[in-house]
């Protein structure tokens, strides 16, 4: 698990799906969103991101009973025809926390744990969702390798 730092993320152009579900779609979702984007010409121009709605509690909660939100967006370069479930949009940028977890991403949860009490020894607030940014391909290295750095917004 890396340290934690403050980084400014800017705003990026991105198209993005969102379905309520179960965590485990976002294996299907990625690559259909990466698909649909690539094959019709929209410059993928960054990693796939998930953007997670709910807190560490609710998002138990949520997987549980398949009432997740999931949203996953992949940064493009200019903006292609949208679908009813593909959609074009700017993903807000601004101050964010910064942590790099490197393992399965089912072994996420001390560094979340990390990022919220580091939020609470600084006496700061999340301000939205929290997002992951998949930086290498779970089916082309071990799951010990894989990067996700996850970012969490604050004032």
């Amino acid at each position: 698990m890396g340290e934690i730092s403050i980084v400014n993320v800017p705003a990026q152009k991105v198209m993005g799906m969102y379905r309520q579900g179960s965590y485990k779609e976002l294996a299907e979702m990625i690559p259909e969103l990466c698909e649909y984007a690539d094959k019709n010409g929209a410059g993928i121009c960054g990693n796939p991101i998930f953007i997670c709605h709910e807190s560490p509690e609710e998002a138990k909660r949520a997987d549980k009973e398949g009432t997740a939100n999931l949203e996953v967006a992949i940064p493009v370069s200019k903006k292609i025809e949208e679908t009813n479930e593909i959609k074009y949009y700017e993903l807000h940028g601004g101050k964010m926390l910064k942590i790099v977890h490197k393992g399965p991403y089912g072994e996420c949860g001390a560094t979340y744990d990390k990022i919220f009490q580091w939020l609470k020894e600084n006496k700061k607030e999340l301000m939205g969702p929290t997002r992951e940014v998949y930086i290498n391909d779970p089916r082309e290295i071990p799951p010990e390798e894989i990067l996700t750095e996850i970012y969490a917004p604050i004032a």
